[in-house]
């Protein structure tokens, strides 16, 4: 396939649009099922670039889930806890813990469970049945992958009433070194950012504590290269070999930092007995359960606890999650890693990031303040490492 037309561009008044190879060449993809648009191929081909560079790096079966060009969380495959099972709805799944691209599945699109809706899937391996399963029953709008089982295959095409979106992409497709883009009708061009992030990254540890486990070189490991394709400025929480806290595109780096801790905050406290003890009636679907449990937590538009409202959620009134049990619960977790897409202006962000146990951090250093940002590591004995490499993408 040489090009191929899009229904039209990022909005519906943006047409004609296209997609096709400037040399002539073939495009590197195959179309399986449905017809991908113009943001849908946006989202796959940095999705794709994002697992399959995971995947390489640390040598395990990878995922992301994608919305608007941004991941709302990228992991890789490892087994999960009975409690992260039940927090990310996979506890039914049977033989997940023998697929090890379908645990990094169930973490990816168990994150960030309200942003992933509607998501683009990226998987680093063939698809397996396990995996397909789990997809089928997700409200997501395609996915990218290098090949698929055949019983694979047939279940995501089941779909959205045989339209979802399923792509097969070439694994030894290499771009061009040199890449193009237009703006205002004016041509920019850069070198690819081929920069390979590995634990060789992270060899210059800048506090006194410098104490950091093959775990947290994983976790920030997973950290980095989430950032590499998320819209800048981007700060990433990660642990357990998972993003659990995706902050992209803001202004400020702390309102990165803000952003990205409260989603981390959420995933962990979606594993606190009180939120998995939540009594939903058998009638609420997956997509509004997500949201009463973020209402939950977080408090926001609607008080899911009072009267009149938890009826038509819970067989039984649930009591409040405060925010003293909250801060309480979270005062225990520890271990979580941090990576920022460019350098700590001040220390800010380091004092937010403590209050979600962060403890190791990867920046690429060259602030006027790095003294600064470093004191405040060493004040709470955290492990920073300076990677000299700024990670901006727009």
């Amino acid at each position: 396939m040489k090009e191929f037309e899009l229904k039209y561009g990022c909005n519906p008044n943006q047409k004609p649009s296209r997609m096709f190879m400037h040399d002539g060449s073939d495009l590197p993809i195959k179309i399986l099922s449905g017809r991908p648009g113009y943001i849908n191929f946006l989202d796959a081909f940095n999705s794709w670039q994002l697992v399959r560079e995971l995947s390489e790096a640390t040598g395990l079966p990878s995922v992301t889930s994608f919305k608007h060009v941004s991941p709302t969380s990228a992991a890789v495959g490892i087994p999960l806890s009975d409690k992260l099972k039940r927090a990310c709805f996979v506890d039914d799944i049977e033989g997940l813990d023998a697929s090890p691209l379908a645990c990094a599945y169930a973490r990816a699109r168990g994150t960030d469970r309200m942003c992933s809706f509607g998501d683009w899937v990226a998987l680093s391996e063939k698809c397996d049945v396990t995996t397909a399963l789990m997809i089928k029953r997700e409200v997501s709008d395609g996915i990218i992958a290098p090949d698929y089982d055949p019983e694979a295959l047939e279940i995501l095409k089941s779909k959205k009433q045989g339209n979802y979106n399923i792509v097969k992409i070439d694994p030894s497709y290499v771009p061009e070194p040199i890449e193009h883009k237009q703006v205002f009708g004016i041509t920019f061009e850069q070198g690819r950012n081929n920069f390979r992030i590995d634990a060789a990254l992270l060899a210059n540890i800048v506090t006194a504590n410098k104490d950091m486990p093959a775990s947290a070189v994983r976790d920030l490991i997973v950290s980095l290269i989430t950032l590499k394709y998320t819209q800048s400025n981007s700060v990433c929480f990660a642990v357990d070999g998972q993003a659990i806290g995706v902050g992209a595109g803001q202004q400020s780096r702390v309102h990165c930092t803000r952003l990205a801790g409260t989603k981390a905050d959420t995933w962990f406290l979606r594993q606190s007995d009180k939120v998995l003890a939540l009594p939903f009636l058998p009638t609420i679907k997956r997509p509004d359960r997500d949201n009463v449990i973020d209402g939950y937590i977080n408090q926001n538009e609607e008080d899911v606890c009072a009267d009149g409202n938890w009826q038509k959620y819970f067989s039984v009134r649930p009591e409040p999650f405060t925010r003293e049990e909250q801060r309480a619960y979270l005062a225990t977790i520890d271990g979580v890693a941090l990576g920022s897409d460019a350098f700590f202006p001040f220390d800010d962000n380091i004092e937010r990031a403590r209050r979600s146990g962060v403890r190791y951090i990867a920046e690429p250093g060259g602030s006027i303040r790095d003294d600064v940002v470093i004191d405040c590591c060493n004040k709470y004995g955290l492990v920073m490492a300076f990677t000299g490499m700024r990670l901006f993408h727009h």
